[in-house]
């Protein structure tokens, strides 16, 4: 984590008993202090392919909490000053698309999603979306969030032992989204779609960084081809036999819905529209959650103190039965453990890259359209102005008597009309998981092993497979249900 702990500058924007940020001069024409770039400022992006945080933390210190990069033919603004981070995304959202180089990289899988659409598309698919992931939705996955955590705990060893515990979670993350997507389970396609993610990751990321992408048909690209097959394989088959089935025997899962859509408005809900927001719901919906889970999960095993803690809530909440609805408000500790390791490992630690589409005022800058705006959460959440001793895991930051922080230093699933449309579902998620498996194991850290180091693909994820001890708790029937 070294090259993400850049100290930051010490200007600070916010002062106490004021929202106002410090004073910012520009006039149109000028930009803000940068790196030097060079002819064409490349060396910047090589730089920062490199070591993406590294880069963004020195200019941060160097430059304050407006930077700007001449990357030709872009003028890119990086912006970790939380205020004016929401001022973008709340604001000016009306001013903004996402960056058209990486929205093409990530709709090779996505299709036109909701993910990837903008302006009135994205209004119509997030308007007829919103319903299937309002809170009483959401409530009403939590039995089978819990039948497939039952299931795949069931599964751990029973007299301890190392447990590719990051592996064991994103099969489990992958079971709940199937369940809820598709009324149905992983099964023996896990190991093969949890590669295939991890592949294609991988290559949109390294695609980032370059301005077209080599076709995929290229020799060097068979793994590539080999993952976007697997992944659109899993999604096309369930579609495809849920089609085969009377519309009266489908079961009241999300592709359901989509597919009432799709018979009720075939126009704006073509059977290629369905398949794409189940290839989003699939990717996002045990993504963002298997990442955190995995990192959740080191935090507990790397202090056991706030481990015994959240275990006597979660006894205190339920005992050995499984969670309901009702009893997730009785788990502050535990929600607070998980907003923390979310703080730490955001998964989407630099939100995706927003182009302005007319000219807009940032604080007192005034930048023209076609600017760029880098958002790198991480930054703003490992930032010891808003959160001090930033690397250490301390819970009690999100707790009733903690310090406030300012609103946009924390932004885990991101803000404004944009923000992330499973967030709620993801929490929901996160918290019966978790409380399941405090509920049945002791989470510690193998001797000698060290601290994992965080990668930046697409997701922040261990750069190595994590593992960690599991002992099944005396006095816990593994059966618990």
């Amino acid at each position: 984590m070294a090259a993400m702990n850049t100290p930051t500058s010490p200007r600070c924007p916010f002062h106490s008993g004021s929202s106002s940020p410090a004073p910012l001069s520009g006039a149109p024409g000028s930009w803000p202090p940068g790196p030097t770039a060079g002819v064409t400022g490349w060396n910047l992006l090589r730089r920062m392919s490199r070591d993406l945080f590294g880069e963004l933390s020195a200019w941060q210190a160097q430059f304050g909490d407006v930077v700007h990069l001449r990357i030709w033919p872009e003028h890119q603004i990086v912006v970790t000053d939380p205020q004016l981070v929401r001022e973008l995304l709340v604001t000016h959202h009306d001013a903004l698309i996402r960056w058209e180089r990486g929205m093409r990289v990530f709709a090779q899988l996505h299709g036109h999603s909701v993910f990837i659409a903008e302006g009135e598309a994205w209004k119509a698919k997030r308007h007829a979306l919103q319903p299937a992931f309002s809170g009483k939705a959401v409530e009403a996955f939590v039995p089978t969030i819990a039948a497939a955590t039952h299931a795949a705990l069931a599964r751990w060893p029973a007299d301890g032992g190392v447990l590719p515990i990051e592996s064991a979670l994103t099969s489990l993350t992958m079971d709940v989204i199937l369940r809820m997507l598709f009324s149905s389970e992983i099964g023996d396609e896990a190991r093969v779609a949890e590669e295939a993610v991890r592949t294609v990751s991988a290559a949109a990321n390294a695609e980032f960084y370059w301005p077209v992408s080599a076709p995929d048909w290229m020799p060097w690209k068979r793994h590539k081809r080999q993952a976007l097959a697997a992944l659109n394989g899993l999604v096309g088959r369930h579609l495809q036999a849920r089609l085969q089935q009377p519309d009266d025997a489908w079961p009241d899962d999300l592709l359901t819905r989509l597919l009432r859509l799709h018979r009720e408005d075939g126009q704006a809900w073509p059977l290629q529209a369905v398949r794409d927001e189940c290839m989003t719901s699939f990717l996002a919906g045990h993504e963002t959650a298997a990442a955190t889970l995995g990192w959740w999960a080191w935090c507990m095993a790397a202090h056991p103190q706030a481990q015994a803690t959240a275990v006597e809530e979660v006894r205190r909440a339920f005992g050995e039965h499984s969670p309901a609805a009702a009893d997730l408000p009785k788990l502050p500790y535990l929600a607070q453990t998980v907003q923390e390791t979310l703080r730490l490992y955001p998964t989407a630690p630099l939100l995706n890259s927003r182009r302005s589409t007319r000219p807009i005022a940032l604080g007192n800058w005034h930048f023209p359209a076609g600017t760029m705006f880098m958002l790198p959460v991480l930054r703003m959440h490992h930032d010891a102005r808003w959160f001090p001793e930033p690397l250490c895991f301390q819970p009690e930051r999100f707790g009733p008597a903690a310090a406030e922080f300012p609103r946009g230093a924390y932004l885990p699933f991101g803000a404004g009309p944009r923000v992330c449309l499973g967030q709620h579902l993801a929490l929901t998620e996160m918290k019966v998981i978790t409380a399941m498996i405090l509920q049945r194991f002791t989470l510690s850290v193998p001797a000698g092993m060290a601290a994992p180091q965080p990668c930046f693909n697409v997701s922040l994820r261990p750069e190595q497979p994590l593992v960690l001890e599991v002992a099944r708790r005396g006095g816990t029937a593994s059966g618990a249900g």
